[in-house]
């Protein structure tokens, strides 16, 4: 399986506690309805950033992270591709992630511990 992680940047006109709410109460049913969801996503995860500084470590940058669990790198982009996912999910996307401070990551897990 292959992970893709999105790194996400809030709004700057949305607090942190709205932004981990829409993504968990108004985006996440909206994006778990879609049929390409079902078919190609083996797992969803979403992470929120926690309020923590650590010494030596400069501030977080990102404000949450999705992960999202495929079979392959193709089964990617014909989620991403689709059309419903372009039509209700991108603009959703909008109203609560700066989409242009966003990154993200195609991954192979290895477990160490």
């Amino acid at each position: 399986m292959v992970k893709f992680s999105i790194f996400l940047r809030k709004r700057t006109d949305m607090s942190h506690d709205d932004f981990v709410a829409y993504h968990k109460n108004q985006h996440a049913p909206l994006f778990t309805a879609l049929p390409e969801v079902q078919q190609y996503v083996r797992k969803y995860v979403q992470c929120h950033a926690l309020p923590v500084a650590l010494p030596g470590f400069p501030p977080t940058y990102y404000d949450g992270i999705t992960e999202l669990w495929f079979d392959d790198v193709e089964a990617i982009g014909k989620l991403f591709t689709a059309p419903q996912y372009l039509a209700l999910i991108r603009p959703d996307e909008e109203k609560f992630i700066a989409m242009d401070e966003c990154g993200f990551l195609i991954t192979t897990e290895t477990v160490v511990i």
